[in-house]
C-alpha cells in the first residue's frame, strides 16, 4: 500500500476529497497511490496537508510518531 493511500485512509478520507483539498483531479491521487511521483509543489502539500515530511511520503524516511499528522 502506497504511503499516500494509508495517510489517506487514516483520515477516512475519498481520493475525490483528497484531490479536492490539494486542488487536482482524482486521477491525479489515483496515479500517486498507484507509483507515480507526484509534482514537488503537490508533494509539499501533502506533506503539509498529512503533518509529514515528504522524504517520509516519498519512502526514504521511517514514520513519524504520529504518521496522522495535524491535517487540517
Amino acid at each position: 500500500m502506497s504511503i499516500v493511500k494509508k495517510l489517506r485512509e487514516e483520515k477516512e478520507l475519498t481520493q475525490e476529497e483528497l484531490a479536492k483539498k490539494m486542488g487536482v483531479i482524482r486521477q491525479t491521487i489515483s496515479a500517486i497511490e498507484c507509483g507515480s511521483n507526484p509534482s514537488v509543489d503537490l508533494l509539499k502539500q501533502l506533506a503539509d496537508y498529512f503533518g509529514v515530511t515528504t522524504d517520509f511520503i516519498l519512502g526514504r524516511e521511517s514514520p513519524p510518531q504520529s504518521a496522522s499528522g495535524a491535517g487540517e
